[in-house]
């Protein structure tokens, strides 16, 4: 007979047992299934690994946020800004 099957009784009392504290969720938090490009999600994985652990949910979803807070920028006019300067930079640089 193993150890294991010497350690388990054939009934236990949980008439004293208490349940344990609830994590509580977060109420900006909603939870959803998600399909993702297998490639996708191990990118995410590989990140949090790379950093030391942590939870590749939380990378995603700070990935988007950025992507929708960045999405409203103006890209067209910064991109003109950035052009003008290289060129008037350009120009002092050949005088």
């Amino acid at each position: 007979m193993s150890t294991n099957e010497t350690d388990m009784q054939k009934e236990y009392d949980f008439s004293q047992a208490r349940q344990g504290p609830i994590v509580p969720v977060s109420p900006n938090k909603t939870r959803i299934t998600i399909r993702l490009d297998t490639d996708i999600l191990n990118w995410f994985r590989e990140r949090v690994n790379a950093m030391g652990g942590g939870s590749y949910q939380a990378l995603i979803n700070q990935a988007l946020r950025e992507h929708i807070e960045n999405a409203d920028m103006d890209w067209e006019a910064t991109l003109r800004r950035v052009v003008r300067e290289e060129l008037k930079l350009a120009k002092v640089s050949s005088k």
